[in-house]
């Protein structure tokens, strides 16, 4: 149910062509063409990153790198315990 911005509105003219593709094309090819659910998904998980600290505690760059990579341990420890396990019955 979106409707057009006006074209003086600052970034109408990105969203409208947006709008134009996904009414010729459909929402699902539009967001292939566009790269839409990765950029969505990267953002979510950077989200999920800032919620384990702000900033890095570490002064050195190694010890700051060691640092993000348990960081994204942890965040793939978390995903990993909440995907589902299913089995087939009979």
């Amino acid at each position: 149910n979106a409707k057009p911005w006006k074209k003086d509105s600052p970034g109408a003219g990105a969203r409208n062509e947006a709008l134009r593709a996904i009414k010729r094309f459909g929402r699902t090819l539009w967001r292939r063409w566009s790269g839409y659910h990765r950029r969505s998904r990267v953002e979510t998980k950077m989200n999920c990153m800032k919620l384990l600290g702000q900033k890095l505690m570490s002064r050195d760059f190694d010890r700051q790198t060691a640092e993000l990579q348990v960081r994204i341990a942890i965040l793939n420890r978390f995903t990993a315990l909440g995907i589902p396990v299913t089995q087939p019955v009979g």
